[in-house]
Order: structure tokens, then C-alpha cells, then sequence
């Protein structure tokens, strides 16, 4: 089974679940690796509800030294963060890289300006936006992200439809550029399951994406976004079919920042 490089632990405040279960999990599936990848603190603080706070940090290696000393010699254990884009995050970003000897760093996309899109908090919020500009404003930003070039891995591409909010019309409007961007940059990007489980019910990013960037020779990760250890690399085996239809024979793995490949 591929690596699962996308997973929560409870310090986030919404997963559940100890190191070891977690690792146990990951080592009854089959996983060739297992990342934990939470979310990172964004200053200032506080700065939302469902975040780590830079106070958390020194639990969070602890739960990374709980998961490897748990797997022993049976299952690599990686170690990342997932850390979010906004305005002028990159003095940030940089100084979260040199805590701890990350084997990747992953970027994702929630906020747009003050509103976090993918909250079911702010649902309402899209019963009254324009969802046109809604994508525009987010591919914009994924687009931005992308061409940093600060992240190993960037997560769930097309999160902005989680609540099955879509322009009419071909998508790959919104995508091209941002693929483009991922390619320059030399990025990965994900195949998360867990939109599989979302209002839209489809994986992120949708199979149009997919082409794109296998076309665009981007490499591509397979991720549950697991919150707990049930969830552990949930709807692979989908994931999996649905890699190989856009063309991918094989799945990225990172130790250290460093790339290597193993075949689906």
C-alpha cells in the first residue's frame, strides 16, 4: 500500500486517537510509510480553533517519538507539517523548517482573506458568494503557493469544492495555471481521499486535475487525511484505480526533503 504522508493527531483539537493506535493501524493496512503531518501554528496567536499552537510544539515531537519508538523496525515513520498559505507567511515557513528535522513540509490552502472556506462554521458565507470569484480568488492563491516553492507536498487541490460549490463550465480554466505552476516549481501534489467523505463526494483533486498534472510529469502522493486511526489510508484502494486512470504507475515517497518512487 503507498505511503499515507496526511495525518492528524490531537493536538489540532478535532482528531482523536494515540501515536500507537495510529501506528498500528497504518502497519495492519500495509502502508509502505506513515506521515504525521499536523496542523502547523500560524502566528499571531491564537489565530483559529483547529490548529497546534506554537506552545505545542515540544508534544508534538514527543507524539513523533512515540509513533517511531511504536513502529520500531516494521514501519518507517515520517515527520512533517502541514502549513497553511497567507499573506506574508514565508519569514514564518522558514523559521517552522529549522524546529525539527521535517522530512517534508506539506501547503495547503484554507483561508481566503478572513474566510475559512472549508469550515463548516462559515457555510452559510456561500449561500451569499460569488462562487465564480470564490475560484478565481482560490486557484489564485494556490497558484501563488505553488510557486514558492516552499513545500515538499501541496495538499488537497481542489478543496475550494468541499461543499460541492461549483462554477459551470471545463475547470481546467481554474487548474491550468496552478498546474503550471506546480510543474515550474518542480511541486507534488496529493491525492486525498478524504473528499471522498465531504459534500462533494469526490476525491481532491477531481480526475481532470489528475490528467493535468500527470501530462505536466507531477508527481502525485496518496493521502487520507486520516483524523483518526480508522481513517488510516481509507479509500486507497479507490485512490489507487483512480491514479492509474489519469496515468500514474507510481507514488512519491520523501525522507528528509529527498525523493524516491515506488510503484502502484
Amino acid at each position: 500500500m503507498p505511503a499515507d504522508y496526511h495525518s492528524h493527531t490531537p493536538l489540532c483539537h478535532h482528531a482523536e486517537g494515540t501515536p500507537e493506535e495510529f501506528v498500528q493501524a497504518a502497519i495492519k493496512v500495509g502502508l509502505t510509510e506513515w506521515g504525521i503531518s499536523d496542523h502547523a501554528p500560524v502566528q499571531p496567536e491564537p489565530f483559529d480553533d483547529w490548529r497546534m499552537s506554537t506552545d505545542d510544539l515540544p508534544a508534538y515531537f514527543e507524539w513523533i517519538d512515540r509513533a517511531r519508538a511504536e513502529a520500531g523496525g516494521a514501519l518507517p515513520i515520517r515527520a512533517g507539517l502541514e502549513c497553511d498559505w497567507l499573506p506574508g507567511c514565508e519569514p514564518w515557513i522558514a523559521s517552522l523548517a529549522e524546529k525539527y528535522p521535517w522530512d517534508y513540509l506539506i501547503g495547503s490552502v484554507h483561508y481566503l482573506s478572513d474566510w475559512d472556506f472549508d469550515n463548516p462554521a462559515w457555510l452559510e458565507k456561500w449561500a451569499q458568494t460569488d462562487v465564480d470569484d470564490a475560484w478565481l480568488r482560490y486557484w489564485k492563491t494556490y497558484t501563488e503557493m505553488a510557486a514558492s516553492g516552499l513545500f515538499d507536498i501541496l495538499a488537497h487541490p481542489d478543496l475550494i469544492k468541499k461543499f460541492a460549490y461549483k462554477p459551470t463550465g471545463d475547470l481546467r480554466r481554474f487548474y491550468q495555471p496552478a498546474i503550471d505552476a506546480i510543474a515550474t516549481a518542480d511541486g507534488a501534489i496529493e491525492l486525498n481521499t478524504a473528499g471522498w467523505h465531504k459534500p462533494c463526494k469526490e476525491a481532491y483533486p477531481d480526475i481532470d486535475f489528475l490528467d493535468l498534472a500527470h501530462s505536466a510529469g507531477i508527481p502525485l502522493v496518496i493521502s487520507s487525511d486520516a483524523h483518526h486511526p480508522d481513517e488510516v489510508a481509507r479509500d486507497f484502494d479507490q485512490a489507487i484505480a483512480l491514479a492509474k486512470q489519469a496515468g500514474y504507475t507510481q507514488t512519491l515517497l520523501l525522507n528528509q526533503h529527498q525523493r524516491s518512487f515506488e510503484d502502484l
